[in-house]
């Protein structure tokens, strides 16, 4: 089934070495600026997902990104961004990438043309049908993405994807597409830039929302945080002073002896 590749599009843009820097940064902020509503069509689809991968992690489940290049790298980015964030186990959301951690900083050659390595990979955690598999790729085509929905949806496991080209392969084999369709990009064929801004979005939109509904935010407050830094336990102290009424130093006090701002609340509420 042929399919229009929209992310390969030639860009609406001519000669863009003859212009100057703020016409090149206007442009693609013109560019940038159809992102979101883009994104927003998208909105009931995302739900969609995100209801089904609730009800999995509520059950023990884990989230599986897994992509090439920077569709590959934004899943990882979220992926490890949600432990210091939530509080999570960094076993909860995992990010697997075509060439293996290697390809992270440095492309692999041919690794995301592997129809078999996809599935190995995920086969090394233990993937399961508790668990929720989204493949994220620009193009939709991309054969280690593709074949590891191919293999996850035999073995009765919840897919989802994340494309920018509507009835691409990718966008055919998951159970649950998201395809946001952001049209050519500034440079012909460059992903990374309205296509990955899109990915991006819509995956803080997933982790997000999902931890929300796991209880990983108290009103608006990130309260199950790591407090890997200054700044970080500075922001806690000030939430539990916020919440308790107490100082700043006794605020300090009860985040560092009892390690999160939930902890230090909950302790000290029962203590009273």
């Amino acid at each position: 089934m042929k399919y229009k590749k929209i992310t390969e599009s030639p860009s609406t843009y001519q000669h863009l070495e003859d212009m100057s820097v703020g016409e090149i940064i206007e442009n693609i902020n013109n560019e940038d600026q159809k992102v979101a509503l883009a994104v927003q069509k998208q909105l009931p689809a995302i739900e969609v997902l995100i209801e089904n991968l609730v009800s999995k992690l509520q059950k023990g489940g884990r989230l599986f990104y897994i992509g090439a290049g920077t569709s590959g790298r934004l899943g990882i980015l979220d992926a490890s961004e949600c432990p210091p964030t939530f509080g999570v186990s960094d076993d909860l959301v995992i990010g697997l990438i075509a060439g293996g951690d290697t390809a992270i900083r440095k492309a692999v050659e041919n690794a995301e043309d592997s129809k078999e390595q996809s599935w190995n990979d995920l086969q090394a955690y233990h993937i399961s049908d508790l668990d929720v598999l989204v493949g994220i790729a620009a193009s939709g085509s991309t054969p280690y993405v593709v074949s590891a929905l191919e293999q996850a949806n035999r073995n009765n496991i919840i897919t989802g994807c994340i494309t920018m080209n509507e009835g691409s392969p990718l966008a055919r084999v998951a159970k649950h597409p998201i395809v946001v369709t952001v049209g050519p990009e500034f440079v012909t064929g460059s992903s990374r830039m309205k296509a990955g801004t899109a990915q991006k979005m819509v995956l803080n939109m997933i982790t997000t929302a999902t931890m929300i509904r796991l209880g990983r935010v108290k009103g608006n407050k990130m309260v199950d945080m790591q407090l890997t830094n200054t700044k970080l336990v500075d922001r806690g102290t000030k939430m539990i002073m916020e919440d308790l009424g107490v100082s700043y130093n006794k605020a300090k006090e009860l985040l560092l002896q009892f390690g999160s701002v939930r902890n230090a609340i909950v302790k000290y509420r029962d203590e009273k």
